[in-house]
């Protein structure tokens, strides 16, 4: 039994939720300026909507099991890219039952996998670019936390508290891990060895299962600290930290508490658009921006190591201590 922390199991749970009508208060934040970025680009009625619907199965192929304790999104493409024909059919065969037939794309897919799946790894980078990435630094650092918790958890009391404190509906007893929601039973000797546990802040309102033998079954759950994922950060002590950085960077960084594109950013400080545009070339360099194409614009959001350092200069925050808490 291990833990992974997977960029695919954030896109499948994230798309539906944006799909779907209702949707867990918590993400409402997100949702909403995610969401008018998906209508834009197409991706509200690409590939993405066919594969993952509002509700039901996932095909499997979409979640390839983790090598590693983090795999990245790069890595989970090309297994995704090169998913065997036979196995893509199957699960598609098993999407179209549930969902009453495939879509157009999805009847494509089923014709030449290996030629179009590489158009669906393609509109999930995009994907990515628009609705996760800008945002992947806090999103890992909830998942990072939730990984530490546990394992510290199975350290001191057993791997039989870890699966009990999972979710309501998870439990084990009498050598049996029950899944209360899982209209599936899962029997070891079709499953691969092991078992795969691997947060997700989007995962809601029960955890998902993803099993492809001869791969470990994947146990995918609402991850610790979700509930404060999107609450806003307590403001740094910009005067501190603009000593350092210079008042212009620092005003820009703490604008960045939402990945925002230049011209909202010249808007929200008043400063000049080409000068916004030169400090956060100068914070990208020093690694504390990134950037992420969305359309004709760009969006800016800041990265771990700029997140700990407001944290370093904000009053009344204990140092030292993972910022996850309890949803």
């Amino acid at each position: 039994m291990r833990f992974a922390v997977s960029p695919m199991w954030e896109v499948g749970p994230s798309y539906r939720l944006l799909a779907c009508g209702s949707t867990p208060l918590v993400h409402r934040p997100w949702i909403e300026q995610v969401r008018p970025r998906l209508a834009a680009a197409g991706l509200d009625r690409g590939w993405l909507a066919e594969l993952i619907p509002p509700s039901g199965y996932v095909p499997d192929f979409l979640n390839p099991a983790p090598g590693g304790p983090a795999p990245s999104l790069t890595e989970e493409l090309d297994r995704i890219r090169s998913s065997p024909a036979a196995r893509v059919r199957r699960d598609l065969d098993r999407l179209g039952q549930e969902q009453g037939g495939l879509g157009p794309r999805a009847r494509t897919l089923y014709a030449e996998p290996q030629a179009r799946m590489v158009r669906v790894a393609e509109e999930i980078e995009t994907y990515w670019e628009l609705a996760l990435a800008p945002y992947w630094a806090r999103i890992r650092a909830v998942l990072d936390a939730d990984v530490f918790h546990r394992a510290r958890q199975t350290a001191e009391h057993g791997a039989v508290r870890l699966l009990g404190d999972l979710h309501p509906s998870v439990s084990w007893g009498d050598d049996m891990l029950r899944l209360s929601r899982r209209h599936r039973p899962l029997s070891r000797t079709t499953a691969g060895s092991g078992l795969l546990l691997i947060p997700s802040v989007f995962v809601w309102p029960v955890p998902f299962t993803s099993v492809m033998p001869p791969e470990p079954p994947q146990l995918a759950y609402p991850a610790r600290g979700t509930g404060s994922l999107w609450a806003p950060r307590p403001r740094a002590s910009t005067e501190a930290l603009a000593a350092v950085l210079g008042r212009s960077r620092t005003r820009l960084l703490a604008e960045l508490e939402t990945p925002a594109s230049t011209t909202e950013l010249a808007r929200r400080t008043g400063l000049s658009a080409p000068g916004v545009s030169q400090y956060l070339g100068a914070l990208r360099e020093a690694g504390l921006v990134t950037a992420h194409r969305a359309g004709r614009s760009v969006l800016y959001a800041r990265t771990s190591v700029a997140e700990s350092l407001l944290v370093a200069y904000t009053p009344g925050v204990e140092r030292g201590r993972s910022q996850g808490g309890a949803s």
